[in-house]
């Protein structure tokens, strides 16, 4: 697949819910081991509804069809990360009003306009073991590879593996913020819980577009 079109998109939100249904309990322990056990819960629901929301409004540009789907999903899971994760999904389609397909480009858009809606709202900074340390390299690996005009299966193959290597750095990074921030060093060599949702989300964009 060269681009995400109109009609791709319900496509690609079934397919995050079914990955966010099928590691929902995967989800539940690994929040639980530094958190409050809610994770896989929160992005079962905000998935089920964003893919609502897009499969209800996909005669709408992708900016908006994008808009209402971080939209639904913020509603359908008010917690911390279901907030981050709406407010992502809005900025990003923000990102992109207008546009009717995306390539690499759009998806870089897309990218850094989610990982900066999540920065500002979350307050968090780099280093902090937080989905921004996962954020931050997917949408640098996007934006670099559009610079280079690579097809967007292939930006998407880098942007998951950067992704896997930014998660996997996160086992040595020291809690800081939220519930996890109590257990300190307790917190190191456990992945970021956040981090591993940004992970699951750009693997599933890459399996939808090269399957």
């Amino acid at each position: 697949m060269d681009k995400v079109r109109k009609a791709d998109l319900v496509g690609l939100f079934a397919h995050l819910r079914d990955v966010f249904t099928e590691q929902r309990e995967a989800l539940i322990t690994l929040d639980g081991r530094l958190g409050d056990s809610d994770l896989g819960i929160t992005m079962n629901k905000g998935f089920n509804a964003a893919h609502g929301a897009v499969e209800a409004n996909a005669a709408d540009d992708l900016g908006k069809t994008l808009n209402g789907a971080g939209l639904a999903f913020a509603k359908a899971a008010p917690s911390t990360m279901g907030t981050l994760t709406g407010t992502g999904l809005m900025r990003g389609g923000k990102a992109l009003l207008g546009r009717e397909s995306l390539g690499t480009g759009e998806f870089a858009l897309f990218w850094r306009a989610f990982r900066d809606g999540v920065a500002e709202r979350g307050k968090a900074k780099l280093g902090d073991k937080t989905v921004l340390d996962v954020l931050d390299p997917i949408a640098a690996t996007l934006e670099a590879a559009a610079r280079e005009e690579a097809s967007l299966s292939a930006a998407l193959e880098l942007a998951a593996q950067a992704a896997a290597t930014a998660l996997d750095a996160t086992k040595a990074m020291k809690a800081q913020h939220g519930k996890a921030a109590v257990y300190q060093d307790g917190s190191i060599g456990v992945p970021d819980a956040g981090g591993t949702v940004a992970h699951l989300m750009i693997d599933a964009m890459r399996a939808f577009v090269t399957r």
